[in-house]
């Protein structure tokens, strides 16, 4: 290949790699798909900041968002995601809430008995 066939080749792809800076992914458990994140109030966009970290910046400023929501916002794969925001929360840049706990079965006698005291009022 000579060197103008080189300059020749371009593309917005930048590889997960790159990105991370080879660094190790975080697991599951320390910021999961649902963990809620946000910009912390008072914060300052540090200057050396990545282009992926400046997007994630601007999303979260607007309230909480899931770890999944930021990845799919960036076109991020969920792992780069993963290790972004957790730099940013362990920087003190980004405030994070566990996910929310998965709702409780209720009886369906007691929603049925809420549903004809409702009809009985109301209808």
């Amino acid at each position: 290949m000579t060197p103008s066939e080189e300059n020749s080749v371009t593309s917005d792809f930048v590889r997960s790699y790159v990105i991370t800076g080879g660094r190790r992914l975080p697991s599951a458990e320390e910021m999961s798909l649902l963990t809620l994140v946000m910009l912390a109030p008072d914060r300052e966009l540090p200057p050396q900041a990545s282009p992926e970290v400046r997007a994630i910046w601007e999303l979260c400023s607007g309230g909480y968002l899931s770890v999944a929501e930021v990845a799919g916002h960036l076109g991020l794969p969920v792992g780069v995601a993963r290790l972004l925001l957790t730099d940013l929360f362990e920087q003190g840049h980004l405030l994070r809430r566990a996910a929310p706990p998965p709702a409780q079965a209720v009886d369906r006698t007691i929603l049925e008995g809420v549903l004809h005291g409702l009809q009985r009022r109301f209808a």
